[in-house]
């Protein structure tokens, strides 16, 4: 499975919620907002803009660019910090500031049914799109999953 078979199995509603909840402020903290200007090929960065090249954006991700997916999912990601720290203490992953290296050895730290207990934990706390995409992200990114999470209905009502 590829970053954007994340995108693509979360739909282009989730899609629009990620990119919704982008901060700007953040983008520039991390020294990113030119970058994601650039990438997205936008004369202006912002959530109007943002918001309104959704489609466009969308069929990049549709084209499976994965340079793309992955600027996409940095770009939500940074803007989302204070989760994925939460998320990370609560599996016990370690990690600096939500960072962790990337040979990490995480054996063990994905429990059966992780997916499902993190995001009915905290689905309520921050966005659900934004927990959802996180979750699938980490999956992807360490757990190596070859599918995509989507919670169950009865755990999510």
């Amino acid at each position: 499975m590829q970053l954007s078979d994340v995108f693509l199995g979360l739909g282009e509603d989730t899609f629009a919620r990620l990119l919704r909840s982008v901060s700007i402020g953040k983008l520039k903290t991390f020294q990113l907002y030119e970058r994601v200007k650039t990438r997205f090929h936008l004369p202006k960065l912002s959530s109007e803009t943002l918001r309104r090249a959704v489609p466009r954006l969308w069929a990049r991700i549709a084209e499976r660019d994965e340079e793309f997916a992955s600027d996409v999912a940095q770009t939500v990601l940074v803007s989302h910090l204070e989760m994925i720290k939460a998320v990370l203490d609560e599996l016990g992953i370690p990690h600096e500031d939500g960072f962790f290296p990337k040979d990490l050895d995480v054996t063990g730290k994905f429990p059966e049914g992780w997916q499902q207990r993190i995001y009915d934990k905290y689905r309520n706390v921050y966005s659900d799109a934004v927990v959802l995409f996180y979750i699938n992200h980490l999956d992807w990114e360490l757990a190596k999953s070859d599918r995509v999470f989507v919670p169950s209905p009865v755990a999510a009502s």
